[in-house]
């Protein structure tokens, strides 16, 4: 028993005890989201000076296979390549690198898939490549050396596309998120939904590059038996930031926040113009979750939004974004990065010097915010002149629809508007249960409006969405006109002919 507190613990001695097989295992268990594992790999196409990157999603038919990045970075030798599939290896990143702690490419990539195979040249070196099988990694650690010979035809077959005389291919086979079963349109739907997300993921959170003349990504799907090209999409950059006009004439600003372990620190605080229906403020989740403060790492955007226990997440902050160049802290005392390059645990150092930030003109950064809510509040004030109060959507209507609405329309104070699927007769498409406060749809048609997907609580938000506007009245009025109800049956009868043609569609 310890009689006495000691400051320092005293020891006897070290002993070195290597990692388990399984380390790969807790490495890849890290809850690497997709696009922020292939935001990962693009980061090591900028570090190597890459001006294009590919992101290549390549299929059989039906059938996706592999996934691909590839650049026209300065490539590596073997010497640099087996750093670089290293757990931890250091590849002397400089003060600029996008590279932090030498294990993204093997967690973001195993992670997703069942190996990642990397091959590289430079200007004077052959094609060299090595592969990471995630059942031999875990058996100790053991790198496949890739045969020279499907090294180098890997690079000819990238070979102007983008790889001149150096590049990197980074190759994932045994994808976990490809549909196991391509047929019935699987792949396209998940395709046409993937690129969609990976395109704005990396249009928001390198948009800086995006923004230079002389960098470019492009996501392409092709054929690996046919060489057919599906798909070819330039992606473009997101700027957080990119408004026409500022919601308020007196911002953006700056406000210097002293931080006592950094010394001084600018926010640049801008409100958005409300009501946006720009890309750049709605396309990326929840508006009210992308305020906050948005954190760059030697220009690349490590978080986008949120408070870092400054602030709760509120609604009427919506139109509040803060751009913040991280500085140098590498003991990591004030600010700290996620390794998947998502998140910033700021100290309370930050958020405490924050009540003491101000900007030029004297004003603080408290008052930045109560601006933002002004201008914010205002706006729903016109709108609920202009606009007509509607019943709250509720459980069946999907998240987003649901934000959307209760951004853009002043609600009634009635109980909620359910949606369920339910056994009607054939020729009703819909049926009213206004004491219940639920839109019965017809579960005959379900897979019509799924295109043969599987039922969720929430699908199906585009017909929800359109019910819910159209039945407003039948949901605020205890008896219902005869206009409304001569309304509701032409509904029925042209979405029961919408719906059956569907049907039809699907057996052919």
């Amino acid at each position: 028993m310890v009689s006495q507190w000691q400051f320092e613990v005293p020891t006897a001695g070290s002993k070195r005890l290597p990692p388990d097989g399984r380390y790969m295992e807790a490495l890849s268990s890290q809850g690497y989201g997709f696009e922020a594992a292939i935001a990962d790999l693009v980061d090591n196409s900028i570090d190597a000076g890459a001006t294009n990157v590919v992101v290549h999603f390549l299929r059989d038919g039906e059938q996706l296979v592999s996934l691909v990045v590839v650049d026209d970075g300065k490539g590596m030798d073997e010497d640099e390549l087996d750093v670089a599939m290293t757990v931890g290896g250091r590849r002397g990143y400089d003060e600029k690198s996008l590279g932090m702690f030498g294990t993204g490419l093997k967690s973001a990539s195993l992670s997703h898939a069942d190996s990642v195979t990397v091959v590289s040249r430079t200007k004077r070196t052959r094609p060299a490549g090595r592969r990471w099988l995630m059942k031999h990694a875990k058996q100790g650690f053991e790198c496949d050396i890739i045969e020279p010979g499907f090294a180098q035809e890997f690079i000819d077959f990238y070979q102007g596309r983008p790889i001149g005389f150096q590049g990197t291919i980074v190759r994932w086979d045994g994808v976990k998120d490809f549909p196991k079963h391509g047929g019935g349109g699987q792949t396209d739907r998940y395709l046409h939904r993937t690129v969609n997300k990976l395109g704005l993921h990396l249009g928001l959170h390198l948009h800086r590059f995006l923004g230079r003349k002389g960098f470019h990504i492009t996501i392409s799907v092709q054929d690996v038996r046919t060489g057919i090209e599906y798909a070819n999409y330039g992606v473009e950059p997101l700027d957080p930031f990119g408004y026409p006009v500022s919601g308020d004439a007196e911002y953006p600003g700056v406000f210097t926040v002293d931080v006592p372990s950094l010394g001084p620190l600018e926010l640049r605080a801008h409100i958005w113009p409300p009501r946006s229906s720009l890309d750049e403020y709605k396309a990326f989740g929840a508006v009210s979750e992308r305020a906050g403060f948005y954190f760059y790492r030697h220009d690349r955007l490590v978080q986008a939004g949120g408070w870092n226990n400054f602030r709760q997440p509120e609604q009427h902050l919506a139109l509040a974004r803060v751009a913040v160049d991280l500085p140098d802290d590498p003991d990591g005392k004030v600010f700290r990065l996620t390794v998947k390059k998502e998140g910033v645990q700021a100290s309370p150092e930050f958020t405490g010097a924050l009540e003491g930030a101000k900007d030029g003109r004297g004003r603080t950064f408290t008052a930045y915010l109560a601006d933002a809510e002004r201008v914010y509040r205002e706006a729903r004030k016109r709108a609920g002149v202009a606009r007509k109060a509607a019943v709250p959507p509720g459980r069946g209507m999907d998240p987003q629809v649901r934000q959307a609405i209760e951004e853009e329309v002043p609600l009634t104070h009635d109980d909620p508007l359910q949606f369920r699927w339910q056994k009607l007769p054939n020729d009703k498409f819909f049926e009213v249960d206004q004491e219940g406060q639920v839109l019965l749809l017809n579960q005959r048609y379900r897979a019509a409006l799924l295109g043969g997907r599987s039922g969720t609580l929430n699908d199906a938000p585009l017909v929800k969405s359109l019910m819910y506007l159209l039945m407003q009245d039948a949901f605020q009025h205890e008896r219902m006109g005869s206009r409304l109800k001569d309304n509701i049956e032409l509904w029925q009868a042209v979405l029961v002919a919408a719906a059956r043609a569907e049907l039809d569609r699907m057996a052919d």
